[in-house]
């Protein structure tokens, strides 16, 4: 088989940089490879679906800007209705505020308005009325982004892989077992260890597995799988007002889990990012957890949510970086090949404006919507490493 651009990765990413591309103009021939169609252990498939733009730096505040409008249009934009739709609701995310991360937040409202992010500093009393319930005793303030929200994950990867068909991608089921080159140029991928497609471009778009394909190109980089839980709690009493995406001073965060039927009980999933974490592909849920770690946050700051029939708890990857940031861009030392890798987290939430950004270098040999040296894979080598103090 011979393609023009070869993309290994069919899950969010994969699937948005393949739909940008052709939808660009892109005239040539675009194959998506991706070992597994269910998408069964896909981390955006896993993942809680929140969309935000409060960061602190320039870069991902436009990334994530893009990408939340993007995903305004989602669902009429894929033609997604009912159960299918993706429904992302601009319900906020609320960031509680105490003593002890007060000097941070202060900082970062005034930094994230200069940027241009709408974000509201809300008071204790104003907190009670977003959020009825809510346990205050403690706060000092609270910070809102009114147009951030959450989404449905599954059929977010589920529109953006059926609109990459549409715009005429092809996706072939199968693992990439070798990535050839001619002296440093990508020259195309082995499939399952027999078949080849050739193509003079390659994108890594492998998620968790970003590593262990770019090792393929002999190319090294710094992304590790890291194991992040999730989990559902099924509730007795459902609460009075859908309210934001919480985010607690300890880290954990939880939102409600929307349905269109009201007699349904109501679900809420909670997450929090355990730092220690060792990396590895590990799928297991330790349910423990539930009870140490996540849920005691949350009966103490909504103690309407205390009670609840049972629990659900999964486990997906993160793909992490050094500096909990993305590596976006072409790989100087391998021409042909490119990168879409180290989300940290947040590819379902950056996958719009990664796809447009892949586009434009495949297309153009440059970015131009962003400015993306800071997120170049060169970064690591000359120890120019690209932080963000509003990392979750």
């Amino acid at each position: 088989m011979v393609a023009d651009v070869i993309i290994i990765g069919g899950g969010v990413v994969g699937s948005s940089i393949a739909y940008h591309l052709l939808e660009d103009g892109f005239s040539g021939r675009v194959v998506v490879i991706e070992r597994d169609p269910t998408y069964a252990r896909a981390s955006s498939s896993l993942a809680m679906g929140g969309i935000r733009q409060q960061f602190s730096s320039a870069l991902n505040v436009r990334l994530a800007q893009f990408s939340i409008a993007f995903y305004s249009d989602f669902d009429h934009r894929f033609g997604l209705k009912g159960s299918a739709a993706a429904a992302f609701r601009r319900r906020g995310y609320l960031f509680l505020v105490d003593s002890g991360n007060r000097e941070r937040f202060e900082t970062r409202i005034t930094k994230q308005r200069t940027l241009g992010v709408s974000v509201s500093r809300l008071s204790v009393a104003d907190l009670e009325r977003v959020v009825p319930g809510l346990v205050v005793d403690d706060l000092e303030f609270g910070v809102l982004g009114p147009n951030d929200g959450y989404a449905n994950p599954k059929a977010l990867l589920a529109g953006f892989r059926r609109g990459a068909e549409a715009a005429g991608a092809e996706f072939v089921t199968g693992a990439v077992t070798a990535i050839h080159r001619n002296g440093n140029r990508i020259t195309g991928v082995e499939v399952d260890g027999m078949d080849r497609v050739n193509a003079a471009v390659v994108v890594n778009a492998g998620g968790p597995y970003a590593a262990r394909i770019a090792k393929l190109a002999g190319v090294l980089i710094p992304v590790q799988p890291v194991r992040q839980q999730l989990f559902r709690a099924f509730l007795r009493t459902p609460a009075p007002k859908q309210h934001p995406m919480i985010v607690d001073p300890s880290g954990v965060h939880w939102r409600q889990e929307n349905t269109e039927d009201t007699n349904e009980q109501g679900r809420i999933i909670v997450a929090c990012t355990k730092l220690d974490e060792p990396p590895g592909e590990n799928f297991a849920c330790d349910m423990s957890r539930w009870e140490q770690e996540f849920f005691p946050p949350v009966r103490r700051r909504l103690p309407q949510h205390s009670a609840y029939t049972h629990v659900e708890g999964w486990s997906g990857l993160y793909e992490m970086t050094p500096d909990h940031n993305p590596v976006l861009g072409p790989v100087p030392s391998c021409p042909g090949f490119l990168l879409a890798n180290g989300f940290s987290g947040h590819g379902l939430m950056m996958a719009p404006a990664t796809g447009k950004a892949l586009s434009e270098f495949i297309r153009l040999n440059r970015c131009e919507t962003f400015d993306l040296t800071p997120l170049s894979i060169t970064r690591f080598d000359n120890n120019r490493l690209f932080w963000d103090d509003a990392m979750l």
